[in-house]
């Protein structure tokens, strides 16, 4: 089981209003499934990768990730599971702006405290297995939109997370270079990564096996599309 969520709800309080982002969320995640999560603005797609991501902490129900209960840890404890078994990719890439690709990447291992030698040879498998070998030196800002988020998607391996969670991946990119960066999540799930993708376009979610659609807090739908 890559996760679970057993009855999860989260509100927020907002000017004396409760808002209910999510409402008993219950569903269970294989390992190596490919998962697209739809739905319209306000339909709980952002809180629930925030709680899928450890982002946000629900305010009832249990999470379940690898069979542990990641809704009852600290903040500490919080960012250690983000550090080593969430990899994070975003629509807006999220790169520092003055490192050069190899030190994005490697950023994740300084964190997880692995020497010097271990790091350059993870964070140069990661760059080689995303296309980028001889970009290693260059900065963001010298990079194309499809070639940060290929940077963005090697920094999300090297830690080898249990889930890879991505966050409207294609967003900022046109629709060749979208093609590509789906491309390279395909052949991520081939290789054994579980992928969770949140979405509101109907290409990419084409691309999973599963599509969950919400609507107000709630499952709308959970649909098997085909199997992998």
């Amino acid at each position: 089981m890559a996760f679970e969520f057993k009855g999860i709800s989260r509100e927020y309080h907002l000017g004396g209003e409760t808002i209910h982002a999510l409402k008993k969320v219950s569903i269970k995640v294989h390992t190596n499934e490919y998962l697209a999560i739809m739905g319209p603005s306000g339909s709980g797609k952002s809180t629930m990768m925030n709680v899928i991501g450890c982002l946000d902490t629900p305010t009832e129900g249990s999470y379940f990730l690898e069979d542990e209960d990641v809704s009852q840890m600290d903040q500490n404890q919080l960012a250690q599971i983000r550090n080593t078994k969430i990899g994070f990719v975003f629509q807006t890439f999220n790169l520092i702006p003055r490192a050069n690709v190899f030190r994005n990447v490697e950023l994740p291992l300084i964190y997880a405290g692995l020497s010097s030698s271990k790091r350059k040879k993870i964070a140069e498998e990661a760059i080689e297995r995303v296309g980028l070998t001889e970009r290693m030196g260059h900065n963001p800002n010298e990079l194309s939109g499809g070639q940060r988020q290929r940077v963005a998607i090697a920094r999300a391996l090297v830690n080898s997370p249990s889930i890879i969670l991505a966050d409207e991946p294609t967003g900022n990119l046109d629709s060749h270079t979208g093609e590509e960066i789906m491309k390279l999540f395909d052949e991520l799930h081939r290789s054994g990564n579980t992928i969770v993708l949140v979405t509101h376009e109907d290409f990419i979610a084409d691309r999973a096996h599963r599509v969950i659609h919400l609507k107000d807090g709630g499952i709308e739908h959970d649909v098997l599309r085909k199997t992998a």
